[in-house]
């Protein structure tokens, strides 16, 4: 575990933050080479990565604040402000907020921006969550499997060996970005594929942490990969009924 990487002046440059850095890069990247295929300014794709870091980034500290404060861990200021605790799917909503507007305001049609999105999210999801295996944090239950890791610096602490659910996470992410991308051409809308691809692994490796359950057996992460899952499918439908397949220049 390497939580904290170096201190330049007294302030410390975690590998979370380094790894998100590198998503968020990485991301660009996809999405200017998708974007350049299309016939489109690869430039906008660093005004979408700006759309994407502000909306995500705001998004995960938001939902992570919200849901914390009415878990009664604090009042809802203090944990805003706190360097730590961010949420994916707090993430993934603002992010995509705030992209649909900025692709509005720039011009681009956002069925396009959506699919482009589609391409760079798994990687950049991955990288993501390699950051949060570095710091020992969204670790799984107590495991006797050979691979089960302990997290003596994490989030919170443990010695006893645990489920590395942030691996789990990337082995499943990294397959479904190469199959999006080899979908890129074919699919009628390629963000709702991603939307019910990642939200499959999320309800199964949900399983295997240590969150609280809700409602019928299901934890609150579980949930919000149903109503992801559904809105991907739904999506998926509606374009495919509108016979649009590899027309991405409409909205």
């Amino acid at each position: 575990m390497y939580p904290i990487l170096f201190e330049p002046f007294g302030f410390p440059i975690t590998s979370f933050g380094v790894m998100m850095a590198l998503g968020f890069l990485c991301a660009w990247w996809i999405i200017a080479r998708r974007l350049g295929e299309l016939g489109r300014n690869p430039e906008h794709a660093s005004n979408l990565l700006l759309y994407g870091m502000i909306g995500g980034v705001g998004g995960a500290k938001l939902y992570w604040a919200l849901d914390n404060a009415l878990r009664g861990a604090g009042p809802f200021l203090e944990l805003l402000a706190r360097r730590d605790g961010i949420t994916w799917y707090g993430g993934l909503l603002g992010g995509i907020l705030v992209v649909a507007l900025g692709s509005r305001l720039q011009g681009t049609p956002t069925r396009l921006v959506a699919n482009c999105v589609a391409l760079a999210a798994p990687s950049g999801q991955a990288l993501g969550r390699i950051g949060c295996f570095l710091v020992g944090d969204d670790y799984g239950q107590p495991t006797d499997l050979p691979w089960g890791m302990a997290f003596p610096l994490g989030a919170p602490p443990t010695l006893v060996p645990v489920h590395p659910t942030q691996l789990y996470e990337v082995a499943w992410l990294v397959p479904v970005g190469l199959l999006l991308w080899r979908r890129r051409n074919r699919s009628p809308f390629l963000f709702g594929e991603y939307l019910m691809l990642s939200a499959l692994g999320r309800f199964a490796i949900e399983a295997l942490r240590v969150n609280p359950e809700v409602a019928l057996g299901l934890r609150t992460a579980q949930w919000i990969a149903l109503a992801l899952f559904t809105t991907g499918a739904v999506l998926w439908i509606y374009y495919r009924r509108r016979s649009v397949a590899g027309d991405e220049s409409s909205d």
